[in-house]
């Protein structure tokens, strides 16, 4: 490889968060927890910040593990990944900073620990090209979610009743609609050929769905009519998903329209749940 496409090749690699999948369900819940925390602080920016710092270092760091680990000649993206781990790594220093002087102690040391943990898990995997296994997105997605603790931690000092509830909810919506993605995958690919398509995701969706509607039954038993309304939205709108997965033109749908479908069932989910919870 030539000097030139070296350098053409670092001018165009921008380790930034690209998976929007993952990014919605870090931002979502976070915008959640800060529009109900009522109040504004400086620290919830600052943990903003470096939610996303965290997320964007992950690439940068499986780069470098691959060289590290699997590679066994210089590739060409790995001085550029240094580069961007080290400048996301100073972000994450400098809002450390601030959250260290404005959390309790203890806080500090768990975030820092689930953070440091869950991002090895995540080098880990996908270095193994694991990163599409079921189980692992799901634990993402709760821990992806989870953003929305530390916002009401930033904003008002502690976490508060409603935001356990808010990251419950969050992450049980998140992981139906893993699921159910995973279903229409399998779907699509048996629609090419002429084995007929697994069984097994779209099973998990429904069991996930089944939960979600008994959550929903709980919060009317309880008067929480909108958070109720809120589960039984997301219902809906993910069995009319796993419906239209037994139809061979609807799943034929563009997965970037599914996406665009899932993030604005995802907006009103979270909006109701904002009403509800305020």
């Amino acid at each position: 490889m030539g000097a030139s496409t070296v350098r053409k090749l670092h001018q165009r690699t921008r380790f930034l968060p690209r998976e929007h999948g993952a990014t919605t369900m870090l931002l979502i819940p976070t915008v959640c927890a800060a529009l109900l925390a009522r109040q504004w602080r400086w620290g919830e920016l600052a943990t903003l910040i470096a939610a996303i710092a965290a997320l964007a270092a992950k690439d940068p760091m499986v780069v470098l593990a691959r060289q590290r680990f699997v590679w066994k000649q210089q590739h060409p993206e790995t001085a550029t990944a240094v580069q961007w781990f080290a400048g996301w790594t100073v972000i994450l220093i400098l809002c450390g900073l601030v959250l260290v002087a404005t959390w309790p102690l203890t806080a500090t040391v768990a975030l820092g620990l689930g953070v440091c943990g869950f991002s090895t898990l995540a080098v880990v995997i996908n270095v193994k090209n694991h990163q599409r296994s079921t189980l692992f997105q799901i634990v993402s997605a709760a821990a992806l979610t989870s953003s929305s603790l530390a916002i009401s931690l930033s904003a008002t000092g502690s976490i508060a009743p409603w935001c356990w509830w808010l990251w419950l909810l969050m992450a049980m919506q998140a992981t139906a609609g893993i699921l159910v993605v995973h279903a229409r995958l399998d779907a699509r690919i048996a629609s090419r050929g002429t084995a007929p398509a697994s069984e097994g995701y779209r099973r998990a969706a429904q069991v996930a769905l089944g939960v979600l509607a008994c959550a929903a039954i709980a919060a009317a038993i309880l008067r929480a009519w909108l958070i109720a309304l809120a589960l039984l939205v997301v219902v809906a709108g993910y069995w009319h998903d796993l419906r239209g997965q037994r139809d061979h033109v609807a799943l034929q749908i563009s997965l970037k329209r599914v996406g665009q479908r899932a993030l604005a069932l995802s907006s009103v989910y979270a909006v109701l749940l904002i009403i509800g919870l305020w």
